[in-house]
């Protein structure tokens, strides 16, 4: 009875041994396949608990990428996985949608992942943002291309501007200033609304007109003293101007020798003529200072003593007619 008992409980423990590790054999056939990169389960194999022989697991494209070629499924074979034969390959979003005013920088490419940056064309700006990048549902960032604007013109005292407008200035408009009256314009009379939403130039001022005198000092500068002159550099008209001296004497008609210079009124005239003189008639500036003119004084002088001399001449004469006329009438005979 002993024995039958202990064989029977081997039996049992032996059966029971061998049941386990076959149970435990097929709940462990496979591990859980593992994702990679591009490649995910699917959400069928994700559910799945245990991978046992044989049994078939589905793969896919990661998010963002898209198949290239291949089946993705793999089969639990010898408690290993087939390799899969599934390539997958970036998503490419193209270009995105072109609006008004708009391009874009795609030097980074347009396959996912990828960002581009938006540039609005000149007098425009980027409203929103100014880049896009490449999801798996497509291109994410919004953004437009709005005309650039400045701030309205400040006016500017004692002038007026042309800005009539309540709006803003856009990119490209001008605006004109003028002063009031009596005021001068310093800078530049126009301003325009440029691309960065700034004014080209500084606003101009309107400033009152001041007049400015200027004194003007006058220096008195002396006449300078003309050169001595000789008789060589003396002008010609002067050098023919001559100068006649007259002295009459009373001589009686009886006085003998005396008939050559008797003029019918009784007088003797003697004419002598003089060396050249100087006339200050040429002068453009009127009759001259001989004490002044230091050049003439030579020429004066002669003038001078040739008239003294005449004189004392003439002086001689008169007492030697007289002489001559007494002795005549004391030996005139008595009739």
């Amino acid at each position: 009875m002993e024995v039958f008992l202990d064989t029977c409980g081997r039996r049992t423990v032996k059966a029971l041994l061998l049941l386990y590790l076959f149970v435990a054999k097929a709940a462990a056939n496979c591990p859980k396949p593992q994702a990679r990169g591009d490649i995910v389960l699917t959400n069928d194999a994700l559910l799945m608990n245990d991978f046992p022989e044989g049994v078939d697991v589905t793969l896919q494209c990661g998010n963002g990428y898209v198949k290239d070629s291949g089946s993705g499924v793999i089969t639990c074979v010898d408690d290993n996985w087939t390799e899969p034969d599934l390539t997958c390959k970036k998503k490419d979003c193209g270009l995105p949608n072109v609006l008004p005013n708009m391009s874009f920088n795609t030097s980074s490419g347009t396959l996912f992942g990828a960002i581009i940056k938006v540039i609005c064309d000149k007098g425009f700006q980027v409203s929103g943002s100014s880049y896009k990048q490449c999801y798996a549902s497509g291109w994410v960032g919004k953004s437009t291309c709005e005309l650039v604007t400045c701030e309205k013109p400040v006016e500017v005292p004692n002038g007026k501007s042309s800005w009539v407008s309540q709006d803003e200035p856009t990119y490209g408009e001008i605006i004109q200033y003028i002063c009031n009256v009596g005021f001068t314009l310093i800078g530049k009379n126009s301003i325009m609304c440029s691309e960065t939403g700034d004014y080209d130039a500084p606003l101009p001022t309107c400033e009152g007109t001041t007049t400015k005198y200027t004194t003007a000092m006058y220096l008195i500068t002396p006449k300078p003293t003309p050169p001595a002159q000789d008789s060589s550099t003396t002008p010609r008209a002067l050098r023919d101007k001559t100068v006649t001296t007259k002295t009459t004497a009373a001589v009686s008609p009886s006085v003998g020798g005396g008939r050559d210079i008797l003029t019918a009124g009784g007088r003797a005239t003697t004419s002598v003529t003089s060396m050249t003189s100087s006339s200050f008639q040429d002068k453009p500036d009127g009759a001259v200072d001989p004490n002044k003119d230091t050049g003439n004084m030579p020429v004066i002088l002669s003038v001078i003593c040739v008239s003294l001399a005449v004189c004392i001449m003439a002086l001689f004469l008169h007492k030697f007619l007289l002489k001559r006329k007494g002795s005549a009438n004391e030996t005139a005979p008595i009739y």
